[in-house]
């Protein structure tokens, strides 16, 4: 008998790579999302496109980490073995302009989520998506599991509280539950108003002449970059593990903004310096200045490590950008809204 999981978040970039990771090794899948006015399930669309996908096993909910009686009786209706919850508000800008919004969902949301399992009476491995901006002025260089938390916006103070919460319950409880405290990770599947995102659409764009300029804030942030589709295996690797533990997942280098953006107009043959202007605007009020994860614990007890480096992660995003804009221009793929 397949073995079920439930993902909050299924339909961003980690939970539609985790998706087709759980649906490859034969789970049941079943997604929690928000019902909205239009589509917001594209990042599934590779699975629901794929000949040999059995889409049978992947089973979409409307939910919202807000409503706990709903997480209550998806829970109970499902009995999946593994959850993970992913699903955040997690723009670390917006944060700053929607805190009460973003604490609700992405720091109280965990705790609706762990009651509802507690009360479930089931008892499922628990994976909560902690990340690298829980460290913020950091504290140390590079970052592990033991580095104190020094949060610099209300995302990562909601996520320090959903860590912590997530230890609670596993001390308090007994629960199998696990953080995995990812560094920034990226793919073709990032969101548009990502820094990461918003340079290779562009990159698309102004090579095709649809753009001129790219506006951007501090270019000197550093950051642990990875690539989110091997990521989301050390979440499901964490899932298997004799007893249940929190873990870094993150490359161990460092790059500035405008290392990224070197890399990823170089490859299509532009300078940036003649394209980018710097918008205050973009400026956080408290910046997080470098983030460096050391993933030896994972790389010793999960046996994971990351594949991708940083220059071929740009480039891949800059290629695949490429290529969803001449099909968008040859009307190939659907757009939303």
């Amino acid at each position: 008998m397949a073995k079920k999981a439930l993902v909050t978040g299924i339909t961003g970039q980690d939970g539609s790579y985790l998706a087709e990771l759980l649906l490859s090794k034969g789970y049941e899948v079943h997604g929690i999302i928000r019902r909205a006015s239009t589509f917001n399930t594209g990042r599934l669309d590779p699975i629901y496109q794929d000949p040999h996908a059995d889409k049978r096993r992947l089973a979409l909910h409307y939910g919202d980490l807000s409503d706990a009686s709903a997480l209550a009786r998806l829970i109970a209706r499902i009995q999946p073995e593994e959850i993970y919850n992913l699903a955040a508000q997690s723009h670390v800008r917006v944060s700053f302009d929607a805190p009460e919004y973003t604490t609700d969902i992405t720091g109280t949301g965990t705790i609706r989520l762990l009651e509802a399992i507690r009360e479930s009476g089931s008892q499922p491995r628990f994976y909560q998506a902690s990340s690298s901006e829980m460290y913020g002025k950091v504290q140390e260089i590079p970052q592990k599991e033991t580095t104190p938390f020094y949060p610099r916006s209300p995302y990562g103070c909601a996520k320090v509280y959903s860590y912590w919460i997530t230890v609670n319950y596993r001390e308090s409880y007994g629960m199998y539950a696990c953080n995995g405290i990812l560094f920034n990770h990226e793919s073709p599947r990032r969101g548009e108003t990502f820094v990461t995102r918003k340079i290779t659409r562009a990159v698309a764009h102004i090579k095709a002449g649809l753009q001129d300029k790219l506006y951007l804030g501090n270019l000197d942030a550093k950051r642990d970059w990875g690539y989110a589709k091997e990521y989301v295996e050390a979440m499901w690797l964490m899932l298997q593990q004799k007893e249940p533990d929190d873990y870094v997942v993150a490359t161990n280098e460092t790059h500035s903004v405008k290392e990224f953006l070197e890399v990823a107009f170089a490859h299509v043959g532009l300078d940036w310096r003649k394209y980018v202007e710097i918008d205050p605007r973009y400026y956080r009020p408290a910046e997080v200045d470098l983030l460096i994860g050391d993933y030896s614990k994972a790389k010793r007890k999960l046996g994971w490590e990351p594949k991708t480096r940083f220059e071929d992660l740009a480039r891949l995003m800059v290629d695949a950008d490429v290529d969803l804009l001449r099909r968008h221009q040859e009307g190939k793929i659907r757009v939303s809204g």
